[in-house]
């Protein structure tokens, strides 16, 4: 893909569908013994790779371009599921496939057959759940049937298996009580409690430290509407603030959605920025040097460093240790790829340090990771010259339509 030199952006675009909620509604429909329908605006490798797990669990799917329809009984038809490139799929799914009492694997490809596994799983074991994997990367054997249980469990790696756990011990017998430490992430717990509660599922949170789940309950089949995603529409969200004016519909402002917290950054850096019912309207403004805890939204690292390259002085971002096992050790790749674009970042223990300059034109390559094919893309914008992105078809694991829609509010 070339990023031909970007004089200013206009225009108005549609945000995508949020991967992180359609996967939940997937989840929770899978768990469902009535049918459900999942509307939706488009979707994506992730998604697909959550539908196919749908399918090996003995679901019946229909789909067409925007609508998902859900039915069938709960029951594993094959024992090695593929769960694509998808990080959330392979950590959720491990504990909802395993109320079958089946032995099963969990495969990957991809990114994810590098990512490694080690000590991710070791808190099933207090659910009845042994895994193997060989030398810590996918594929992963499970055996044993989840079981409910009163633990003290630490996710300070990810809350994704902690997801998989909240969705699937509702429908074992007896009661759970889990006493989390180090819990990262937290508004994607909120954003899971948020679904759960739409299919009638009842979990009680204290303060982020204790939930109380009880077991024996039913998921309801429900008619749910998927919102947009904030995590793709924050790099919409930057190319207005750093280019020229922009409408982003389809935005809920009170989105559970960790990536929200987008909006916070670009206040903070002097953006003008509004919200009209459920469009986000941006527009540049001389932008300052920010600092941001990341750690809850590490995903807005790569949007974030492509807002600090237009900054003025040093900013700061906080969390660094949540990029290292993403698609790509994305705090090096970030580093590496905007190094070549002339910008310089630095890290100094858990902070990542980014100086904003001028782009420069260069080729650059995504590592296989969409989020930084996607930063790179809006650094493209007042750039010295084009910019010339490998392997940029990453985008289509979260956001296939990403480059139509960047390149529709580009002027020339």
């Amino acid at each position: 893909m070339t990023i031909n030199q970007i004089k200013y952006i206009q225009g108005t675009v549609e945000a995508p569908t949020s991967k992180s909620s359609f996967i939940r509604h997937i989840a929770a429909a899978i768990l469902s013994d009535f049918d459900n329908s999942i509307f939706y605006k488009n979707k994506n490798n992730d998604i697909n790779s959550a539908i196919n797990v749908g399918k090996s669990l003995g679901k019946y799917i229909i789909e067409d371009e925007t609508n998902l329809k859900i039915s069938g009984k709960f029951s594993l038809t094959e024992n090695e599921i593929n769960c694509g490139e998808s990080g959330l799929v392979i950590r959720m799914f491990a504990p909802i496939i395993a109320l079958s009492g089946k032995n099963f694997i969990l495969n990957a490809e991809g990114s994810l057959l590098k990512r490694t596994t080690e000590n991710l799983y070791n808190s099933l074991e207090n659910f009845g759940i042994n895994s193997f994997s060989k030398n810590n990367f996918p594929p992963v054997n499970f055996s044993g049937k989840l079981k409910n249980n009163n633990s003290k469990l630490d996710f300070s790696e990810s809350s994704q298996l902690f997801t998989g756990l909240l969705f699937a011990l509702p429908l074992v017998e007896g009661n759970s009580e889990l006493e989390i430490v180090n819990l990262k992430s937290k508004p994607y717990i909120d954003l899971t409690l948020d679904v759960l509660s739409k299919y009638g599922i009842e979990i009680e949170n204290k303060n982020y430290s204790k939930f109380y789940i009880k077991g024996n309950q039913h998921y309801k089949g429900i008619s749910a509407i998927v919102e947009a995603d904030w995590s793709g529409a924050a790099f919409l969200a930057v190319a207005g603030a750093v280019g020229g004016k922009i409408r982003i519909n389809n935005l809920n402002e009170k989105s559970f959605q960790a990536d929200r917290a987008i909006v916070d950054v670009l206040r903070q850096v002097g953006a003008k920025l509004n919200f009209e019912k459920n469009s986000l309207i941006i527009e540049k403004n001389n932008l300052k040097a920010f600092e941001f805890n990341a750690e809850d939204c590490p995903d807005l690292f790569p949007p974030l460093v492509s807002l600090a390259a237009f900054c003025e002085g040093e900013s700061k971002i906080f969390g660094v240790s949540r990029l290292y096992n993403k698609e790509s050790n994305r705090a090096l790749s970030l580093q590496q790829e905007f190094g070549k674009l002339g910008i310089s970042i630095s890290f100094d223990n858990n902070y990542m340090k980014i100086l904003g300059g001028k782009i420069k034109s260069a080729t650059v390559n995504s590592h296989n990771d969409h989020r930084i094919a996607m930063a790179t893309a809006i650094a493209g914008i007042n750039s010295e010259g084009k910019i010339i992105i490998e392997n940029s078809e990453a985008v289509n694991k979260s956001y296939p339509s990403f480059f139509e829609d960047f390149e529709s509010i580009c002027k020339y």
